[in-house]
């Protein structure tokens, strides 16, 4: 399999930029809501280095970028302090939605540009940038916001949960990257078919909601 190298660098930079931003907003909601430990750490920055996670930033998308499979990844989560955020778990879970929902508006407004340009095909960098772009970002949105601890989904469940399912998945939140790299490595294959339905499910959406 021959290996498109300025796809790649395409995707890296798609996924530096999207994620940058994923992050940030985390970070900037929990300092809205009451919770400076983001801005503490140093996480309330546009650096890049400052976010990445070596699997899910970097060696999960870009592999399944050169098995030409959805792309989709995390990035090193934004600490805060659920305790010391306004409205309790209702808050926590505003902070965990900031990151995906991040993307999903991404997504949507890339997608409106990519209309308004004249929908260039993937063979133009312009094209190429767009596209990847759209189906990054809802990459990242549906991945980010599967229920699994400490995926961003995880919180809205906090939030509605009771208290003992909340100590239970605190736990499971100590191992949640292992879990996540087993189910990636167990169901790659299913889970790859949820992605690609779930983003084309979106697309579609967009597509209706432009005209095209």
């Amino acid at each position: 399999m021959v290996i498109d190298i300025t796809y790649l660098f395409t995707v890296f930079g798609v996924i530096l930029v999207s994620m940058t931003l994923h992050e940030v907003m985390h970070g900037y909601v929990a300092y809205w809501l009451g919770d400076d430990t983001a801005k503490a750490q140093g996480r309330l920055t546009f650096n890049p280095i400052a976010h990445i996670d070596p699997f899910l930033t970097l060696l999960l998308p870009l592999a399944l970028a050169a098995a030409n499979l959805p792309v989709f990844g995390g990035a090193k989560p934004v600490p805060f302090n659920p305790s010391r955020v306004r409205y309790g778990e209702l808050g926590a879970a505003l902070v965990g939605l900031a990151g995906p929902l991040t993307n999903f508006l991404l997504a949507f407004l890339l997608f409106a540009v990519f209309v308004a340009v004249g929908q260039p095909p993937a063979t133009t960098t312009l094209g190429l940038v767009l596209q990847l772009a759209v189906g990054i970002n809802l990459g990242f949105f549906v991945f980010n916001m599967l229920p699994i601890p400490p995926l961003d989904g995880s919180r809205v469940l906090y939030a509605l949960a009771p208290e003992w399912a909340r100590r239970g998945m605190e736990w499971v939140e100590r191992y949640g990257i292992i879990l996540v790299f087993g189910l990636i490595l167990l169901s790659g294959g299913a889970i790859g078919r949820f992605m690609s339905a779930a983003i084309n499910f979106f697309i579609s959406i967009f597509s209706r909601l432009f005209g095209v």
